[in-house]
């Protein structure tokens, strides 16, 4: 029975025992009264039935005073204990019942940490016991995760349902290149852990592969590969080869897949360079033709015909001329327009400029012994370039300047222009003659005993780029600058530098092996569902009255696992100016805003980030009011079922005297972080969620359908916007 019912009935209660008996009583002396006696009572009574009354009143007032203060103190602090005892063995060990209340209630609360602290010290125990027999698995895991990191090809693992288990972060940057319209705005593809690869690539294409493999595995066949070629967004060719991932379970069948490994290559830039090559040689070929022709019947007549005359002989020779003449023309003219299709090539790789520095500094100081340092450098900033040879380049032109200037420091500079970098080598010296510099370019380079037959300006072609010589008068100083190409952009986002930092992706979950259906059924476990937590920053508090959505940040929740690097970060331009008071508090300010993506364009990309899963945010109904007034405009609908962290905070924890994201974390052990930020807020009330989780399967919840009912039901849930 609710406490609230009982406090309700015990206050009837009290009230028939302060009136009962009297009533009772009297009823009785009234009912065996005759007439005369009946007269005398009213006549004894009437007068004194108003202090009666009044002493009654008092008396009722200050036992319910009594009751209140009973009820706060043992039953509402019981059950306040209650839930912090649940929070103390499911989501926060380190949580603490705070001994308050009457000398009972307080001992029961020293008691019950007394407890918690030994049920710890257990804990720790099986925790470090399981954490010894889970090492092995964990390193072989991370060393599969640190090798997928570092492959040079995009590599994605699936499940047989076609849900993504794993991919590296090449994947993740080739895949983010294909991405057009509302994808091109949420950062790239829907590339996600448990998201489908049909959205990606056919998946007519990937089942015939499948069935390739079967029949390959049926066989017995030693190498069990399928190759094909397909179309992707914006008309991309990719090159596809996929292995099988068999299944080792006992009761699984021999040759029996659990998955599939994808090798993913864009090959349309490949396609389109032999294109031109055929251009080219089909050019020459059909030009030189008639020429060789004239060639071959000019040089043939003189040297059948060695006596005519010079008139003629001076005519074919003319011939022979011009024809070698429209030759040279044409192969100049191809040369030019297809230099680039022509040019020999080396591999080149998207490097961080930064490491390219490092390494040049630490074989300048190991083979030449002379101090380097940088000095405004982009660490941010992507090459295209073949690393070797770009440092060994380095390495000479500082070995040249040793024997020339007998200099002491080199310092390197590298900033963006453009589409290019500028790598500078800087040194304090005399100035040099231009010979001099035009020597050092074109002679083979050399470095202590190692050399090459390659020269400078060998090294800065392959790489489509160019090297000059400056002084800075005023500083005293000269450098030599090398030109060269950035890393494109298609193939490299900004939001990935940070990521390729990290040796482990975290972007893989092998428990997704057995990850099937996702759809959103109501009557699914709570830990079966995906989830999208979300947030939104606006310029104020009335969506009604015209304010507007100028951030949202989301993560995603996949197989109980909360995806930091899979989250959604967009800025908008609500397209009117932000109001004073709430740039105090979420600190974003019109130039921040000024020129972002409009809200036509976000809200389809967060529709296709959030697809296929159940929305989550906290105090839900104010940031879905924004959402909900701009389906019209937008055409963009949002029809998921929606959990509400307030709300289930209510379920949880009804006691509790706050229900604030800042409150909850705090009950719950959770730091905040990068508060009242959309994508901050986020991350908080994703493991808020998370937390709650277990909690709401202990009260009977495991449901989406449930928890949907439970928190309808609180008091919350009647706030509307």
């Amino acid at each position: 029975m609710n406490a609230r019912i009982r406090f309700a009935i015990s206050v009837i209660i009290l009230g028939l025992l302060m009136t009962g008996p009297f009533v009772i009583t009297a009823l009785l002396i009234w009912a065996g009264a005759k007439a005369p006696e009946r007269a005398m009572l009213v006549e004894l009574i009437v007068p004194h039935l108003s202090l009666g009354a009044m002493m009654t009143t008092f008396g009722f007032v200050l036992g319910l005073l009594i009751i209140r203060y009973l009820f706060r103190q043992y039953v509402q602090g019981l059950l306040k204990m209650a839930e912090n005892l649940r929070l103390m063995l499911t989501a926060n060990r380190n949580f603490r019942v705070v001994p308050e209340g009457p000398p009972e209630v307080r001992q029961l609360a020293e008691a019950t940490n007394d407890l918690a602290q030994q049920r710890d010290g257990l804990m720790d125990d099986v925790d470090a016991q399981i954490a010894a027999a889970k090492a092995s698995v964990e390193e072989e895991k991370n060393r599969l995760a640190a090798l997928m990191s570092e492959l040079a090809q995009a590599v994605v693992v699936c499940n047989l349902d076609g849900r993504i288990l794993l991919y590296n972060s090449r994947a993740r940057l080739q895949f983010r290149a294909l991405a057009q319209g509302s994808t091109a705005v949420a950062g790239g593809a829907l590339i996600g852990l448990g998201r489908s690869i049909f959205s990606i690539l056919e998946r007519n294409q990937i089942d015939h592969a499948l069935e390739v493999v079967r029949q390959r595995l049926h066989r017995g066949a030693g190498a069990v590969i399928a190759n094909f070629i397909t179309t992707a967004r914006g008309g991309q060719l990719l090159r596809v080869q996929l292995v099988p991932v068999l299944s080792i379970a006992d009761d699984s069948p021999e040759n029996d897949m659990s998955g599939y490994v994808l090798t993913v290559e864009n090959i349309t830039r490949s396609l389109e360079q032999e294109s031109r090559r055929d251009q080219v040689l089909q050019s020459l070929t059909d030009g030189s033709r008639g020429s060789l022709a004239n060639i071959r019947v000019a040089v043939g007549n003189l040297m059948d015909y060695p006596d005519m005359e010079a008139a003629v002989r001076e005519r074919f020779v003319g011939i022979v001329s011009d024809e070698v003449l429209r030759m040279s023309q044409r192969l100049d003219q191809t040369m030019s327009e297809f230099a680039d299709s022509l040019k020999t090539r080396w591999p080149l790789e998207d490097v961080l400029g930064m490491d390219i520095i490092v390494a040049a500094q630490r074989r300048i100081e190991e083979q030449l012994g002379l101090a380097s340092k940088t000095e405004e450098i982009d660490e941010t900033l992507w090459l295209r370039a073949e690393s070797f040879s770009l440092v060994f380049s380095i390495c000479c032109l500082t070995a040249r300047l040793i024997e020339h200037d007998q200099i002491k420091e080199v310092r390197f500079r590298l900033q963006p222009f453009g589409k290019l970098a500028y790598l500078d080598i800087i040194w304090a010296g005399h100035a040099m003659s231009s010979e001099t510099f035009y020597t050092w370019e074109t002679e083979p380079m050399q470095v202590g005993s190692e050399t090459s037959p390659l020269s400078l300006r060998d090294v800065i072609d392959r790489h489509g780029g160019e090297v000059w010589y400056e002084r800075e008068k005023a500083a005293h100083r000269a450098f030599f600058r090398l030109v060269l190409p950035v890393a494109i952009p298609e193939a490299l986002g900004e939001t990935d530098i940070a990521e390729t930092g990290e040796v482990r992706p975290e972007y893989y979950d092998f428990d997704l092996f057995h990850f099937r259906d996702q759809s959103i059924d109501l009557d699914r476990p709570l830990a079966d569902l995906s989830y999208t937590v979300f947030d939104t920053e606006t310029t104020g508090l009335e969506p009604a009255a015209g304010d507007e959505i100028i951030q949202i940040g989301a993560v995603r929740i996949v197989n109980g696992r909360m995806l930091r690097q899979e989250n959604f970060n967009e800025l908008v331009d609500p397209e009117r100016l932000l109001r004073p008071e709430g740039v105090r508090i979420h600190g974003i300010t019109d130039d921040m805003v000024r020129g972002q993506p409009n809200i036509d364009a976000v809200l389809p990309a967060f529709h296709d980030f959030c697809s296929d899963t159940v929305l989550v945010a906290h105090n839900a109904a104010f940031d879905m009011r924004f959402l909900q007034l701009k389906e019209e405009r937008t055409g963009v609908v949002f029809s998921q079922p929606v959990l509400d962290t307030l709300l289930l905070s209510a379920v949880l924890h009804a006691n509790q005297d706050s229900h604030q994201l800042e409150k909850i974390a705090e009950r719950l052990g959770i730091r905040i972080e990068g508060r009242h930020n959309a994508l901050g807020d986020a991350v908080a009330t994703s493991e808020v969620f998370l937390k709650m989780l277990p909690l709401l399967e202990q009260m009977g919840i495991s449901t989406l359908r449930q928890a949907l009912e439970a928190s309808q039901k609180t008091y919350f849930a009647r706030v509307k916007y």
